[in-house]
């Protein structure tokens, strides 16, 4: 038997959080707990995107609903069970399902007494450095960022462009981070021939590879820059589930996922296996997201070769903890605690 519940949790950020399509000040998650006849409790969180068409309150309008799956079939161990009929309940709503998922995988991990990984029989020792997220923003601004995580002591940062100042958005970055690794994001924002024309001049600055530089439609577009471009390209708007997969394989280097836009961790395995059927490279990214939905993501690191799960921050304050996170760092081997390791802070 398994009792199930939900609230919303509104998190103010560290400071604005800027992208090419948007800015936000304040985050929307909604956490999900799930209990066993024996008082253990999973939980996960929902962090939804209006650009996908979820909101806090679709995710309350549906929660009822997929709820009802878990309580009706009652078992913590039938993940690929409930997470199919979930689908078939609620077919859209990707971050909703996601939620229920995380909490039923940490749930099923307590129960067996092991963290995560160990329920999936992953290395903890193979997994990559996370990179830090730096917002567009004023060059004052950007470089004071960029100096405050360097000497945080994060190598990768990823850069969020899509801007008439892309280059010098990325020379200030490269003044204050002469040795660091560095992504680029255009969340859709160039043309294909402006994508090729940026990653010549982005390879200059000893850029590591550039993510969607083209909308998420445009699969022409996309093969263009992948057939020219002077960098790596990855995908993230226009791969959203394991179906996306095979659309993308002669297009990209990468294949960017994120339990948000997938719907669960069943499918966000599926994803990474399909990806390296169709010999891509993996990365998992996030949302801006407390640590009850970062966690489980931290636990797929194993599989990965990229990682960007700094979502909970940039938040001003989060009420959970999860997975140590130093420097980037993804210490699966630092977890004292069975399921994701998130629990209130």
């Amino acid at each position: 038997m398994l009792t199930t519940s939900f609230e919303r949790v509104s998190m103010p950020l560290a400071d604005p959080f800027e992208i090419a399509r948007g800015s936000m000040t304040e985050a929307e998650n909604v956490v999900v707990r799930i209990e066993d006849e024996g008082g253990m409790v999973g939980v996960g969180a929902a962090a939804p995107s209006s650009h996908y068409g979820e909101t806090a309150a679709t995710v309350e309008a549906v929660l009822p609903d997929l709820l009802e799956v878990v309580e009706s079939v009652g078992d913590a161990h039938a993940l690929e069970e409930i997470e199919r009929l979930m689908v078939e309940r609620v077919r859209r709503n990707p971050a909703a399902r996601t939620a229920v998922s995380i909490a039923l995988h940490d749930l099923a991990a307590k129960r067996l007494g092991v963290p995560l990984y160990k329920l999936w029989g992953l290395d903890p020792e193979q997994t990559p450095t996370s990179s830090f997220t730096i917002g567009l923003a004023d060059l004052d601004t950007i470089r004071e960022k960029t100096a405050s995580a360097v000497e945080s002591g994060y190598e990768v940062l990823k850069i969020k462009l899509g801007t008439d100042r892309d280059e010098a958005i990325i020379e200030a970055v490269r003044d204050e981070a002469p040795e660091a690794t560095i992504r680029v994001d255009a969340n859709e924002a160039w043309t294909p021939r402006e994508a090729v024309a940026k990653s010549e001049v982005l390879a200059d600055y000893g850029v590591e590879f550039i993510e969607q530089p083209v909308p998420a439609e445009d699969y022409e577009g996309l093969k263009f820059v992948y057939e020219r471009s002077a960098l790596p390209i990855a995908a993230d708007e226009s791969c959203i589930t394991a179906a996306d997969i095979p659309k993308i394989a002669d297009r990209v280097d990468i294949a960017n996922l994120k339990l948000m836009k997938c719907g669960g961790l069943v499918e966000a395995k599926r994803m990474i296996h399909a990806a390296r059927v169709h010999g891509l490279e993996v990365m998992l990214g996030c949302m801006i997201e407390t640590n009850a939905a970062i966690a489980a993501g931290c636990h797929l690191a194993p599989l990965l070769d990229y990682a960007d799960l700094d979502g909970s921050l940039l938040l001003a304050e989060d009420p959970y903890t999860g997975v140590p996170l130093p420097e980037g760092n993804i210490d699966l081997t630092a977890l004292d605690r069975s399921g994701t390791g998130a629990r209130q802070a």
